[in-house]
């Protein structure tokens, strides 16, 4: 039987196990802040609400829908475009752009040639879009119409962003920010990055630059929508099973969990790769392999 003095010591181990314990998953996990966010989520008045996304609000109304004969192309990132009312889907591991009606269901196929891992694409004005290729470390504009059926090398005007030892842990995210001109660009870790690029909806204008106000929330940005109601970002980590709202200025204001179990989640988003949000504030998200889900607004 241990004495007294050495289960006095066992118990000041424990403690410490534990302490030391807490204190790594506060530091990977972010709890700390996420914490105080929660906290200012709660205490933020019903009427400043409207002024945001405000991600609590919100309820899964599709989940895990498949793409079918899509789970070997893998869903990389997803975009609205307000001009066609229909969704765009890029596939990573076999290159595919993919247009969907809201709903998940398939309107059309276009296989893309000339891009080796593309990660994330976005809508800007009129025909024109964009696709980031991580491997590639590139941004492609294109111009796409209803009649586009396949995308090749000749179709990109290729931009240069840099970070070329970054391997499979560069650029991913990228949307398209209309009030303010400017694309915004996320870098997925080590370290994890947001950017802003200066754009008319048509061409590059500037040099690429960090934004000033990086959210420490995250341990990974896997994608990057723009609200066009209110200006506001959303970031998406798959890592951190978290979606998070930035205000204007950069400032985390809302977030909720792809955590199974909450916000109208039957099971965990297994890994989610793409955000895009319509101006009717419909969230739409896609993970790997070829998921669908669709969240909505509930108050």
């Amino acid at each position: 039987m241990p004495n007294v003095l050495q289960r006095r010591s066992l118990k000041w181990w424990l403690a410490g196990f534990v302490l030391v314990v807490s204190a790594t998953l506060t530091y990977l996990f972010h709890w700390d802040q996420r914490a105080y966010l929660w906290w200012q989520e709660h205490n933020t008045p019903a009427d400043q609400h409207a002024d945001n996304i405000w991600l609590p609000g919100y309820t899964a109304v599709i989940q895990a829908k498949p793409l079918p004969g899509m789970e070997k192309a893998e869903a990389s990132d997803i975009a609205y475009n307000p001009l066609t009312g229909t969704l765009f889907i890029i596939m990573g591991k076999e290159p595919l752009l993919v247009e969907t009606n809201l709903s998940g269901d398939i309107l059309r196929q276009i296989p893309i040639s000339g891009l080796s891992n593309p990660e994330g694409v976005v809508v800007l004005d009129g025909n024109r879009m964009g696709i980031v290729d991580e491997r590639q470390h590139t941004l492609a504009l294109f111009n796409l119409t209803p009649e586009t059926r396949q995308l090749q090398s000749a179709d990109f005007q290729f931009f240069d962003l840099g970070f070329a030892d970054a391997g499979n842990k560069g650029f991913e995210g990228v949307a398209w920010d209309p009030r303010q001109q400017r694309l915004l660009l996320s870098k997925e870790r080590d370290p994890a990055a947001l950017f802003s690029l200066s754009s008319d909806g048509d061409q590059i204008l500037g040099e690429m630059a960090d934004l000033p106000d990086q959210p420490d929330l995250m341990n990974d940005y896997s994608a990057l929508s723009v609200d066009p109601r209110t200006g506001h970002t959303l970031v998406l980590s798959d890592e951190s099973h978290l979606l998070l709202e930035l205000d204007g200025s950069g400032k985390p204001v809302s977030f909720i969990s792809l955590l199974g179990g909450l916000n109208g989640l039957s099971k965990n988003i297994p890994q989610a790769e793409g955000v895009a949000i319509d101006e009717e504030g419909t969230v739409y998200i896609v993970s790997e392999p070829n998921l669908f889900y669709v969240f909505r607004k509930s108050e």
